[in-house]
């Protein structure tokens, strides 16, 4: 009997991972195309298209970004913390694979090569479906391509940086999410999935 891991496609979805130590090399040019022509091939609502890519791969542009970024969402956490201190434990567990430092080099983007951000409309209330299908086209055709990715929900708080201008984003532009990648320096083990969340409402039975 075949196994999900016969078929190319589930393979490379099994197999994905989210990745947080990089190598320095940055992907040729024509593989970050394809990367994100798959993001573009995404569905979305009314197939408005919503997403545009902002990309940086200078590691010092890149830097700037982690410290600025690090900075706003620690406050945020320590503000949250005060109404939510459960979910803000959590936010910090999942903050990275290591110990918490908010000041540290790169731990907003891990030493990734290449951050994607990714935006859409401010007023588009479809914006975060939408970019989250882009963004998993993304992550997996980069996992087929021999690329690691990893999905990077801080990277919003950009927005509220002084180095945001650097990314030249219009005012009617918000980022909704960014995707780091490159060739990954690690290989984490998968986490253990729920699998009692299927609920058939009218399955029929077999005779």
């Amino acid at each position: 009997m075949k196994t999900a891991t016969d078929n190319e496609t589930l393979k490379t979805i099994f197999e994905r991972r989210a990745v947080r130590q990089y190598l320095s090399d940055i992907p040729d040019d024509d593989i970050l195309e394809k990367v994100i022509e798959a993001g573009r091939m995404a569905p979305s609502a009314m197939n408005r298209q919503p997403w545009r890519f902002y990309i940086a791969t200078h590691k010092d542009t890149i830097s700037a970004f982690s410290k600025a970024i690090a900075k706003v969402a620690s406050k945020a956490m320590l503000k949250n913390a005060v109404k939510h201190p459960l979910e803000t434990i959590k936010t910090l567990v999942h903050f990275t694979s290591g110990p918490v430092h908010l000041d540290s080099e790169d731990n907003i983007f891990h030493g990734a090569p290449v951050v994607i951000f990714i935006t859409a409309a401010r007023d588009n209330e479809w914006a975060g479906l939408d970019i989250g299908m882009c963004a998993q086209n993304m992550m997996l055709a980069a996992k087929s391509l021999g690329l690691d990715t990893c999905p990077v929900g801080f990277a919003k708080y950009i927005g509220k940086t002084p180095v945001y201008h650097k990314l030249g984003i219009p005012p009617a532009e918000e980022v909704q999410l960014a995707v780091i990648l490159g060739y990954g320096d690690e290989k984490p083990e998968p986490h253990p999935r729920i699998k009692n969340n299927a609920i058939f409402i009218d399955r029929m039975e077999c005779c």
